[in-house]
C-alpha cells in the first residue's frame, strides 16, 4: 500500500500520496503540495545542522518552527488503520 501524508495547512486538512523516490521527507511533500518554495529554508536548515551538536534538537525545532510559520499546524503519516 502506498504511503499517505495528512497535514493541516491554514485550517484545512488534506491528504496526499507520499513516495521517498520523489521527496526527502513528509515536510517537503506537504510544502510542495501547497506550492511553497523550500530553497532558502533548506539552506538555512543545513546551516543549523552544521552549527549544532550531532543529535541536538536544534534541527527538529527549527523545522517545526518554520513550518508553523508557513501555516502548517500538523504533518504526519497516515496509519494504515486510519484509512
Amino acid at each position: 500500500m502506498a504511503r499517505q501524508v495528512i497535514y493541516t495547512f491554514k485550517g484545512k486538512t488534506k491528504t496526499i500520496a507520499f513516495s521517498y523516490d520523489k521527496h526527502h521527507d513528509l515536510y517537503e511533500a506537504a510544502a510542495e503540495a501547497e506550492g511553497i518554495d523550500l530553497t532558502r529554508f533548506l539552506a538555512m536548515e543545513q546551516q543549523v545542522a552544521l552549527t549544532s551538536k550531532k543529535g541536538a534538537k536544534a534541527e527538529k525545532e527549527f523545522r517545526q518552527t518554520e513550518f508553523t510559520r508557513f501555516g502548517f499546524t500538523s504533518i504526519k503519516f497516515v496509519r494504515e488503520e486510519e484509512v
